[in-house]
């Protein structure tokens, strides 16, 4: 179930990444709702997947808090 909760966010996120507002929007309920060590699979998934979308880099700030 937790691997499936991953992956529905990571999709998400891939879908919502052409408005930054939103894609902020759905970055913050993924970190509420996501385990600590599944946060950071995220965290690797989105350094990658963020590498040619610059304008979403600072979205990262959440991830930090």
């Amino acid at each position: 179930m937790a691997r499936a909760m991953l992956d529905y966010y990571k999709l998400v996120l891939q879908k919502v990444s052409f408005d930054v507002k939103l894609f902020s929007k759905e970055l913050k309920k993924a970190i509420k709702r996501l385990l600590p060590h599944e946060i950071e699979e995220l965290k690797h998934w989105l350094q990658l997947f963020l590498t040619d979308k610059p304008e979403l880099q600072p979205s990262l700030i959440y991830l930090k808090a």
